[in-house]
């Protein structure tokens, strides 16, 4: 029962930690809304999250990742170096721009593209195959191009406001962004949405990084920073006539400092490339439609963001999209999978805690289980 238990576990692991996150992602599009609601640099903020980050994870990685950190070479290096310009410096940089434009929920939102870009990348890399006869194929290609769909009806298509949660207080970020014009939403649409092609080339590189860099903490100081000292170089030009965006005191722009160092940077970064090597990029990127939700109640009711029922419709077709992608996909790795590994598996389970004889005069394998029953099984020729 207890191996059953602990493989159970392994299997759901994942899981968890894709879910934890999304819950990571919300809590960052918040706080750092609300902090460049205050004034604060999205420049200035990209540099302080991952100099945080790079402070707090670099004892852990020095520490753990002793024995497992290969030796640095100038192709492991070269890759680190991308990956720190693709995720810290234009991703993130993109980003925050295009929600300084928008919204928070729209932002999140428009993230939904994420699953979508990364199986295109992955399909043009090799990563991904598509088979013209297979029906899954066509539906992961529908879904990209439903998603794309999605994401052009969030732009254009606005609609009547939804009340679902009250108000109080100010709002000063639909003065700012939720009755901003389409100019301005159409701009904030084409930042999250190259920020989204760079986060899944961050994604797909991080893949290929770990097979010859298979040091996931190590791997995150080098990318935190790096992006530290390339973000300070841009938002040095970006920020030349304000020295005072440097600031920071004891107030939400800190607190979103530090909140998204330590958890969106340092802790995501090490759990996707754990996650990744299992699973690959794809599975990660399929989770991204719940920080759209648990956004759109947390701005509703900390930055009082008001929805739109266009939007609303937009967004349920990305997530259509984005698993019509999920359900080809899993039905190309069932496929996949052969049915030996289906049928050997809870064998394996039982032979762990079971006495195995290999009889070498008949070539045959006997597994003798705790309940006295055998399984005869021709020895395979080598």
């Amino acid at each position: 029962m207890g191996i059953l238990q602990k493989h159970e576990f392994r299997r759901v692991m994942p899981f968890i930690a894709v879910v934890f996150l999304q819950f990571g992602y919300a809590g960052m599009d918040v706080l750092s809304k609300a902090a460049m609601n205050k004034g604060m640099s999205s420049y200035v903020f990209v540099v302080y999250r991952h100099a945080i980050a790079f402070v707090v994870i670099t004892p852990f990685a020095v520490i753990l990742d002793k024995k497992a950190r290969p030796k640095m070479t100038i192709s492991i290096f070269t890759k680190i170096v991308a990956l720190s310009i693709l995720e810290p410096v234009i991703d993130q940089n993109f980003y925050f721009l295009g929600m300084k434009y928008t919204t928070a929920s729209f932002a999140s939102a428009m993230s939904n593209m994420l699953p979508a870009i990364t199986f295109l990348m992955a399909w043009i890399l090799r990563l991904e195959k598509i088979k013209l006869r297979s029906i899954h194929s066509h539906v992961k290609v529908a879904g990209t191009v439903v998603t794309v769909a999605g994401a052009m009806l969030m732009t254009f298509l606005k609609g009547p406001v939804l009340e679902i949660f009250e108000a109080h207080g100010t709002n000063t970020l639909n003065q700012q962004s939720g009755g901003s014009n389409l100019q301005h939403v159409i701009k904030g649409s084409v930042m999250i949405t190259l920020s989204s092609f760079c986060w899944s080339g961050f994604m797909i590189l991080q893949a290929i990084t770990l097979e010859a860099y298979p040091a996931e903490l190590s791997l995150t100081a080098w990318i935190c920073f790096l992006g530290t000292v390339e973000g300070a170089a841009v938002a040095l030009v970006m920020e030349r006539r304000h020295p005072s965006v440097w600031s920071l005191h004891w107030d939400r722009k800190l607190l979103a400092a530090v909140y998204s160092g330590i958890v969106c940077s340092g802790l995501t970064y090490y759990i996707q490339g754990v996650v990744m090597k299992a699973r690959g990029p794809v599975f990660i990127t399929a989770f991204t439609p719940l920080c759209m939700v648990i956004v759109a109640v947390m701005g509703s009711f900390i930055l009082f963001e008001q929805l739109y029922l266009g939007r609303v419709i937009g967004a349920f077709v990305i997530v259509l999209g984005l698993y019509l992608v999920v359900w080809g996909k899993s039905k190309d790795n069932e496929q996949s999978t052969p049915m030996t590994e289906e049928i050997l598996s809870p064998t394996k389970l039982i032979a762990d805690g079971s006495s195995i004889r290999k009889d070498s005069a008949n070539n045959e394998v006997i597994i003798i289980t705790n309940s006295g029953q055998g399984i005869v099984a021709p020895d395979e020729q080598v």
